[in-house]
């Protein structure tokens, strides 16, 4: 490689950078949105793309089309692969599901339960005072603000029968895969948080691109603190 190829490369870097980033914290993309979102010219995203394809950061897919579909080719959109998130960070992976098999052979799958819960109980007293500080109406959006203070780059959006709590990044992704245990005490302890049901749609764990937690519309919510009521006696 010349000279001047190499310094283009390290120039591209951060821009490079930027567009993961965004896939990450956004989910999947398609190359316009990403020129829109980050103020860069398509030609520009696609260079970065192809780069990214190259490295295994990223992989493309075909655009899921709700309701009837047009004429031509769905669009691709981007989303981060196993190996691209690695690049973000994932402590200790090996360790602990070591550790996890190991909890789970002497103490059987019960065992590994009873961790996941006793592991969530801790952001649960964490997150509690913040939710149930907010209004009703802003409770998940304090959820997911404080999720994404921790890593999970959660954020939250609107359907027409509720909304949904959306992670882009799962710090214990490739342990989770393993011991699902670890997703379905988080969707428990969302449940208890924001006293209603709450139904998990898709997992990073399970190979989807973003985990989706869906919290139905209710005309009345229950005070969150009364599940933690009946936990504490």
């Amino acid at each position: 490689m010349r000279e001047d190829q190499v310094s283009s490369v390290v120039d591209d870097a951060p821009t490079r950078e930027r567009v993961a980033t965004a896939i990450l914290e956004n989910g999947p993309s398609t190359a316009a949105d990403l020129a829109e979102n980050l103020g860069l010219t398509p030609a520009a995203v696609r260079r970065h793309l192809d780069q990214l394809l190259a490295d295994g950061v990223v992989e493309a897919r075909d655009k899921r089309i709700r309701g009837h579909r047009g004429r031509g080719r769905p669009a691709k959109v981007f989303v981060i692969t196993d190996a691209g998130r690695d690049h973000f960070g994932h402590a200790y992976d090996a360790l602990a599901a070591e550790a996890m098999r190991f909890l789970q052979q002497t103490g059987g799958d019960e065992a590994v339960a009873e961790f996941a819960r006793r592991r969530i109980a801790e952001l649960e007293e964490t997150y509690r005072p913040l939710v149930e500080k907010a209004k009703p109406a802003d409770r998940a959006k304090v959820l997911a603000d404080a999720l994404t203070t921790d890593g999970y780059a959660a954020s939250v959006g609107s359907t027409t029968s509720g909304e949904q709590i959306c992670q882009h990044h799962c710090p214990v992704a490739h342990v989770a895969g393993e011991f699902p245990q670890l997703c379905d005490a988080e969707t428990e302890m969302f449940s208890r948080l924001l006293g209603t049901h709450v139904q998990r749609l898709a997992t990073i764990a399970h190979g989807d691109g973003v985990c989706t937690t869906h919290l139905p519309h209710q005309t009345t919510r229950p005070d969150p603190r009364a599940d933690s009521e009946r936990l504490r006696s």
